[in-house]
């Protein structure tokens, strides 16, 4: 059953055997209007409280005694039949993070808290645990439509994507004219390999959320005018990770590439990419296309660190290379494509100029 995206009346389940931590979680959540909070001190009861609320957000402590966190998330996943696990977990260890991802989490927050960051990253995963949760209806929707009724379901199904996308967009300073052309580049390229049109419209769809993982990382890292630091690089590249979590359990072959997009478009064919140095035709093709489609649409938008560049330099910086861009860096087929696809890249990039957001 499909239900209103209204944030405040999510269900919020708060799991931490520490009763200072549960009620400033309580007292944070409600300030902020989030109307049905439930505390728990014991995390042997959460599967069979999941089971009666279906909460859209559990918040769970790694280091509980009875059954700790990754115990809980194990268990969780015996009954989320979607195989979504709506989990942020609290954490005092650094070094539990990727861990947690790993489990199953789909974020995660650390203890001492900050108020900001604590709320932001609860509305994020409310927003796309909702948005996923009616991209799985549509899913069920589509199964059981007759024929003639396809196409318009189908329509309503991108525009879903495109929402979930957009939740990811706005808080980036990009604008929405980078995720159009990206599907634009995207599906000529695909073109010009010769790939069939079902693999051109997935993509279409599909690659306007390689970077929805970003709605993981913090604004202060996310919207820092300067250069990052090397802690910092190593949080922003998380985003593939999170992304791909935030996909991959979907059943629909668009979220299924935009997952194998979100997790691999920072790959590299010399394997120098990240975040698992994939080498060659170990990276997922959709995501080869995209890399030469990101960096082509990064090296022509202008950027805090950065002016925007003209076509034939961005052009030659990804055949030819520079300090940080290098030929290896991309599939040769693709780049050879790439190449022959180089005015259609021009049009694409008028067309669909930035304009300064309202």
């Amino acid at each position: 059953m499909n239900r209103p995206l209204d944030l405040n009346r999510s269900r919020i389940l708060v799991v931490d055997d520490e009763s200072a931590i549960r009620r400033l979680l309580g007292m944070e959540l409600r300030a902020a209007g989030y109307v049905d909070v439930t505390l728990c001190n014991d995390s042997r009861k959460v599967t069979e409280l999941h089971k009666q609320h279906r909460y859209e957000l559990i918040m769970l402590d790694l280091h509980m005694p009875h059954m700790d966190g990754y115990q809980v998330m194990s268990a969780l996943r015996e009954i989320e039949t979607d195989g979504y696990l709506p989990v942020l977990v609290i954490t005092a260890e650094p070094g539990e993070k990727m861990k947690a991802l790993r489990a199953g989490a789909k974020d995660f927050v650390t203890k001492p808290f900050e108020r900001a960051e604590l709320l932001t990253r609860v509305k994020n995963l409310l927003e796309v645990r909702l948005l996923y949760g009616k991209l799985r209806d549509y899913s069920g929707d589509l199964e059981h439509k007759i024929r003639e009724r396809t196409a318009r379901l189908t329509g309503s199904y991108h525009e879903t994507l495109r929402t979930m996308t957009r939740a990811a967009e706005y808080r980036d300073d990009n604008t929405g004219a980078h995720v159009r052309r990206i599907s634009f580049y995207s599906k000529e390229l695909a073109g010009r390999l010769g790939l069939d049109g079902e693999f051109c419209d997935r993509i279409f769809h599909a690659s306007p959320m390689h970077d929805i993982g970003k709605i993981g990382i913090p604004d202060s890292i996310l919207l820092k005018k300067g250069p990052l630091t090397p802690k910092q690089w190593d949080v922003m590249r998380t985003h593939a990770m999170i992304g791909a979590r935030m996909l991959m359990d979907g059943e629909s072959p668009y979220l299924q590439m935009g997952a194998q997009i979100a997790a691999a478009h920072h790959e590299r064919w010399d394997g120098s990419g990240y975040p698992n140095q994939l080498r060659g035709e170990e990276i997922p093709l959709a995501a080869r296309v995209m890399a030469i489609c990101d960096v082509y649409d990064a090296l022509r938008s202008a950027r805090p660190y950065k002016p925007t560049l003209e076509h034939d330099k961005a052009v030659k910086i990804i055949v030819k290379g520079d300090r940080r861009t290098k030929p290896k860096h991309f599939d040769p087929a693709v780049l050879d494509a790439f190449q022959r696809s180089a005015g259609a890249y021009r049009d694409i990039y008028a067309a669909n100029a930035d304009q300064p957001r309202s």
